[in-house]
């Protein structure tokens, strides 16, 4: 039998493996096979519609699956989906033992792939690195249990806290090696939300790019535009354009619609965008509860928001944003014009401040990111 210390070690190996794939809406999930001492296969769940963690860790295995112990990090899944169920395949293959992080909130698991397991005789325990395989799969346990995507705040800001200066420049404000850390969690999101503010002073594309590795697909990207001002010559319109299907483009704008705005949504529909009608606010403004919904239905379990300030504190105020990533560079700008991650009117008293739990604080050579979680209010 393995020893504590030994188990944990084959657990964090199939956690770092699980962490290389770009699933959504699937879970990330690694998966090591271990017999008698020596691991005969490996695997990770690349991305959606391909195989799953734990048919490459047995196809890897080969023979070697006999007998051996599998640690993956989520309880196997137990149903017909893109794949067949891995239960089946670790069954086939005779594995003798299962060791799961954790159980599968989705509702056509929830256990059940444990159970299965078991009653084919195969030994099964559950919890080992708990903790830490719930966290890397977050957005897939949030959307599962609470119905809604995960919504992360995200901003570059330097050390006085802008994210551009006075007349709208902001590149760079953080180092490439933050910059491509923030083009991995594109890619491993269910889309990327901008307002139309960020798009008019960035005229950023919106995808995922990762130099040296191809991406199985990119993340739905939006822009939150409530009188439609996005122009039809924008970078992220053109891709769209070019490629509707590999790099969709979603604009949510209100319900209320004049002829020009009837005729710029047109436009931007025969360019391959689609124009998402909500509900507005009593401000006029696209009712991101509406947004946020409309987006579950579709299967988005996290939404990577890139602002701006009026769009952040717009989430912040609906109480509708789980998570604050921010990267502090180590740079001053000033100006009391120069924008700020989060606007709006704020609140009036300290006491009354966002906060966050949960804190972790990461290097990214020369700039810090400060990640925590927000507490209910």
């Amino acid at each position: 039998m393995p020893t504590p210390q030994e188990e944990t070690r084959w657990m964090r190996r199939a956690l770092h493996l699980a962490a290389k794939g770009f699933t959504p809406p699937n879970p990330m999930v690694g998966c090591v096979l271990v017999n008698e001492g020596v691991v005969v296969g490996e695997g990770y769940h690349p991305a959606a519609g391909q195989p799953h963690a734990e048919v490459f860790a047995l196809r890897a295995a080969g023979e070697g699956a006999r007998g051996a112990t599998a640690y993956v990090t989520l309880e196997p899944c137990c149903h017909w989906g893109r794949t067949p169920p891995c239960t089946r395949a670790l069954i086939a293959a005779g594995v003798a033992r299962v060791v799961a992080a954790t159980t599968d909130p989705h509702p056509r698991v929830a256990g059940k792939g444990l159970e299965e397991l078991r009653a084919a005789g195969i030994a099964v325990s559950v919890g080992l690195l708990e903790a830490q395989a719930r966290q890397l799969n977050e957005a897939f346990f949030h959307y599962h249990t609470v119905g809604t995507p995960f919504v992360t705040l995200k901003a570059a800001m330097t050390l006085d806290g802008k994210i551009a200066t006075r007349t709208g420049d902001s590149r760079w404000i953080t180092g490439e090696t933050a910059r491509r850390y923030v083009h991995r969690l594109r890619a491993q999101s269910g889309a990327v939300m901008v307002g139309i503010g960020t798009l008019l002073a960035d005229d950023a594309q919106l995808t995922a790019r990762l130099p040296g590795i191809v991406l199985p697909r990119q993340p739905l990207r939006i822009i939150v535009d409530s009188r439609l001002r996005t122009p039809p010559e924008a970078q992220a319109v053109r891709l769209a354009a070019q490629s509707p299907v590999q790099r969709p483009l979603l604009i949510a704008t209100t319900e209320a619609m004049s002829d020009e705005k009837r005729a710029r949504a047109e436009a931007l529909e025969r360019q391959g965008v689609e124009v998402l009608r909500l509900p507005a606010t009593a401000e006029g403004r696209v009712d991101l509860r509406c947004l946020l919904a409309s987006l579950a239905q579709r299967h988005i379990i996290s939404v990577l928001v890139e602002g701006g300030g009026a769009l952040h504190a717009a989430l912040l105020a609906a109480n509708l944003a789980q998570k604050a990533l921010f990267f502090i560079a180590p740079k001053i700008v000033g100006g009391r014009d120069a924008p700020t991650p989060v606007e709006g009117t704020g609140v009036p008293l300290m006491a009354q401040a966002y906060t966050l739990d949960r804190l972790r604080l990461r290097r990214f050579r020369q700039d810090v990111a400060i990640e925590g979680y927000f507490l209910p209010r």
